[in-house]
């Protein structure tokens, strides 16, 4: 039996890729692996990965590589062509791909006002999703609209019965 797949990491859009890492950085507490990296629709290995998975016609993006404290990791693109649009207010999660990542913070209501001081938007009411245990949830965006969600305790204590 091959071994299984562990999660490495999420990539994001946004339209200016060095205004993200900075929030990121200062916001999340991520830090900067490598880049912002340019990448042409080429031959090069970045520019053929590229083109099998954004097709023809992407000309050029940037993206950085950053991970948390923990090592997830988590990659910021800014694509030149086509051009960043902004999704609705109402993002549509009822479409396929990621609606959401999600993090871990102790104090939910802490770091969601972090993130709206540093020009990010509280999605919801901070949830208590199980009060003998103290578990809460808190949806949040990024200045970009990408939508996380913050977590009181990891995954596996939340959610397994």
């Amino acid at each position: 039996m091959n071994a299984l797949p562990t999660y490495s990491h999420v990539g994001i859009t946004v339209p200016n890729v060095t205004e993200a890492i900075e929030w990121y950085r200062e916001t999340f507490g991520y830090f900067l692996l490598a880049g912002p990296l340019e990448v042409h629709e080429d031959d090069s290995p970045l520019g053929k990965a590229a083109a099998g998975i954004y097709g023809a016609g992407f000309s050029r993006f940037q993206f950085a590589h950053m991970a948390s404290a923990d090592g997830a990791g988590f990659e910021i693109f800014e694509f030149d062509s086509p051009a960043y649009e902004r999704r609705d207010e109402s993002f549509e999660f009822w479409r396929s791909g990621i609606n959401h990542f999600a993090v871990t913070a102790a104090d939910v209501s802490a770091f969601a006002a972090t993130v709206v001081a540093a020009g990010g938007k509280q999605r919801s009411e901070v949830v208590t999703t199980d009060a003998v245990k103290g578990f809460q949830i808190v949806y949040c965006e990024d200045p970009w609209g990408n939508v996380f969600e913050v977590c009181s305790h990891l995954y596996p204590y939340m959610w397994s019965l």
